[in-house]
């Protein structure tokens, strides 16, 4: 995984999720790649396709997760709790409409990072 994000950057990250426990390694620990990847356990190797497939896989997910609108939303959304408390004072204010604080606050999120 590349550091410091921890975005999967190798077809190892990919491997590790293949089967449990030390089932591969490689045939020259320098220079992991797929014609140095040797299976410990008995099992199949699996095509350097579904290899480069699954850690493709793997980083479309990593960045819908952590570098698209969705996660960048998020980041900014204030707490739930203090979303609730937003509610409660655009309750007792009667602006459960666009007008209240909650509303504007979740907006300008949304208009900023837009689908």
């Amino acid at each position: 995984m590349r550091l410091p994000d921890g975005r999967p950057d190798h077809i190892e990250d990919y491997l590790i999720t293949v089967r449990i426990g030390q089932w591969f390694g490689w045939s020259d620990s320098k220079n992991k790649i797929y014609a140095n990847l040797i299976v410990h356990d008995g099992g199949s190797k699996p095509s350097e396709a579904d290899c480069t497939n699954g850690l493709k896989t793997l980083q479309d997910s990593w960045d819908l997760e952590n570098d698209s609108y969705k996660s960048k939303r998020r980041a900014e959304y204030k707490n739930i709790a203090e979303q609730l408390d937003q509610l409660y004072h655009d309750m007792t204010a009667g602006k459960l409409d666009a007008t209240g604080e909650w509303h504007k606050a979740i907006k300008a999120v949304k208009d900023k990072y837009t689908k």
